[in-house]
């Protein structure tokens, strides 16, 4: 018990700095990408999820994990995915961006987080009209991930998911950069668009051409590493330490989650305060799984990150108590509200089904986060519907 809760202060303090420094949202990630074609951070999330695929796939066949988290796949995903992405968006903050900003001394997002732990409430004192009128008729199938049930071992299943990633990720990449090229040469197709193959090589050009401008900076920060470490950091550096994290977590307890230990948070505190969680269906059987209100080790671990987010942000100079304007109130009282029942509803949340779902290959996750992007580019458009948006 006690190895396991220095894993889960190790996990969470390491997870808080490297969200922190790499400034690691998800909401910038995606809403940056619809609004202005900005991929600083959606590179980083995208190397985060294919490397943590890759290696959790490899700890899988060698039987060193301690299981899967595989909801119940349908339609509950996508609409509550979709209530997750509108949340987040509006609030300012995904789950991880809400606990590292918190962190910072940001009272906008304590603020959020409290209003999640009210979404929580609210799901749990309809769980049980929820349960067979929401998530019967709209859960199609038992809970898989493709690790599981692909006829291809893991590892190469894995390695065949992330070439196809870079794959894609190159063409869209090799697209963008010659869209603008005058017509003609072998690089431009009959039609005007560049074609698939001219594009994804240019596409693979510019991607090793940025991997070896990545290293040369990793290369250059090491020549002063305590001025480097009091900068904001490039997120794909974030992608690699949350990556080894995420692989000791997956070793040690289970897959990486946050909206779930938030949950058990609220009705755990709730039990301090003279309520009794226990006798709640949803905290007291499927949250805490008829163990009793305790407190468990994903809660140390998440309380762990706001923990790593303040030292890391009082290390760079980065931490300052700052108050919402009143203007933003609304932001992070219906935003952390959407946030906390989506979450629920779906189940899980960015990083339950976009980072973890998505790098155990759950098919649940596949369909949430279709969800939560359409509730994303649903809200990004909304919040920037004078201006417009680039996608």
């Amino acid at each position: 018990m006690v190895s396991t809760l220095l894993v889960a202060l190790t996990v969470g303090l390491g997870l808080g700095v490297f969200l922190q420094k790499g400034r690691f949202c998800f909401v910038h990630a995606f809403r940056d990408l619809f609004a202005f074609e900005d991929t600083r951070v959606t590179k980083g999330v995208l190397a985060a999820t294919t490397l943590t695929m890759v290696f959790w796939s490899i700890a899988y066949s060698l039987g060193y994990y301690q299981g899967f988290w595989t909801p119940g796949w349908g339609l509950t995903g996508l609409l509550g995915g979709f209530v997750f992405g509108v949340g987040m968006t509006y609030a300012g903050g995904c789950a991880t961006g809400t606990l590292y900003r918190a962190g910072q001394g940001y009272l906008h997002f304590w603020l959020t987080l409290l209003f999640m732990g009210v979404g929580y409430v609210a799901f749990t004192v309809a769980y049980p009209t929820l349960e067979s009128a929401y998530f019967a008729p709209l859960t199609f199938g038992e809970g898989v991930t493709l690790f599981e049930t692909s006829p291809i071992p893991a590892p190469a299943l894995a390695l065949l998911i992330a070439a196809g990633v870079v794959l894609v990720y190159a063409t869209v990449v090799g697209r963008n950069a010659t869209a603008g090229e005058e017509r003609g040469g072998e690089a431009i197709a009959d039609g005007g668009v560049p074609s698939s193959r001219s594009a994804t090589v240019t596409g693979l050009r510019s991607f090793l051409t940025g991997t070896r401008s990545y290293a040369d900076g990793l290369r250059e920060a090491w020549r002063d590493p305590i001025a480097s470490s009091k900068q904001p950091w490039d997120p794909r550096t974030a992608a690699l330490g949350i990556t080894a994290l995420a692989v000791l977590w997956f070793t040690q307890v289970s897959i990486v989650g946050v909206t779930g230990p938030e949950a058990r948070w609220t009705g755990y505190l709730l039990n301090l305060a003279g309520v009794d969680a226990g006798s709640f269906e949803y905290w007291g059987s499927v949250l805490f799984q008829g163990a009793g209100v305790t407190l468990t080790v994903d809660m140390v671990m998440i309380a762990a990150v706001i923990g790593g987010a303040f030292l890391a942000s009082l290390w760079s100079g980065d931490f300052s108590v700052r108050v919402p304007k009143r203007r933003r109130l609304p932001n992070a009282v219906f935003g952390g509200f959407l946030m906390g029942a989506g979450s629920r509803l779906a189940p899980g949340c960015n990083i339950g089904n976009i980072y973890s779902g998505l790098a155990e290959l759950s098919v649940h996750s596949f369909v949430a986060t279709v969800g939560i992007l359409a509730g994303v580019y649903a809200m990004t458009h909304w919040l920037y519907r004078d201006v417009g948006c680039a996608i």
